[in-house]
């Protein structure tokens, strides 16, 4: 019985890591931009023209 409640604080912790790291990258801006992500495959990638 004692190893359910471990498991519990354990899992607990883990949530609250992976909430805090949410938190952070909401914070820092990682999600403020969600509508060039999608169309940016769309372009075709500038090619680099090398002369040897």
């Amino acid at each position: 019985m004692s190893v359910i409640v471990i498991l519990l604080g354990v899992s607990l912790l883990v949530a609250l890591g992976f909430l805090g790291a949410f938190i952070w990258s909401v914070k820092n801006g990682q999600f403020e931009d969600d509508f060039s992500p999608a169309h940016r495959i769309l372009f075709e990638d500038k090619k680099d023209n090398v002369n040897d």
